[in-house]
């Protein structure tokens, strides 16, 4: 069942895009549900990524299933919901569309150089390039067919991102939340 006035928004994109900033400053705005979905990976990912060593979709299959029980919970108890998650295929994007009416995506779209820029400027992380190298390989660009993804160019201070995040998820609210 999908309630028309609660949305959920996944903010997406290949990490150092801004995801976890620019989500939490527009829930904070918004006095939206928040969830990082980092959150609800099973321990064994958790462990398998501390050790190095990258999760495949096998592995990524419960943590998608949990993110879109939560999704679906969140949109029956919040008017907007914010959930970070990389959604860098389209059938992880599609999974976590199924059963979830109101749920859209707002891509962090950013070239390389200036994402690489950006998470070799990250005081106290330790930044591989190969990790980002490998975040592009993996990235599968929203394309037409995808009517519910709204680009948001990175290229521009955090302050203009945030910016148009909520600009973005405020024009899908009703006119007398926004005033």
């Amino acid at each position: 069942m999908t309630n028309n006035q609660n949305r959920i928004y996944v903010i997406m994109g290949v990490s150092g895009s801004g995801k976890s900033a620019v989500a939490a400053a527009a829930a904070r705005q918004l006095s939206a549900g928040f969830l990082d979905g980092d959150f609800l990976h099973p321990r064994s990912n958790i462990l398998k990524m501390a050790a190095g060593e990258p999760l495949n979709d096998d592995d990524r299959a419960p943590w998608l299933a949990a993110l879109n029980d939560a999704a679906f919970a969140m949109q029956r108890t919040h008017g907007v919901s914010i959930i970070v998650c990389s959604a860098l295929k389209k059938h992880y994007r599609d999974r976590l569309r199924a059963g979830n009416g109101n749920l859209s995506f707002i891509y962090l779209h950013g070239d390389f150089p200036v994402i690489e820029a950006r998470l070799a400027a990250r005081n106290g992380h330790f930044f591989k390039p190969q990790m980002l190298v490998t975040q592009f390989a993996a990235l599968e660009q929203p394309g037409i067919d995808e009517s519910d993804v709204m680009a948001i160019d990175i290229n521009q201070p955090l302050a203009g991102v945030i910016a148009d995040t909520v600009q973005h998820i405020q024009s899908f609210l009703p006119q007398d939340v926004c005033a």
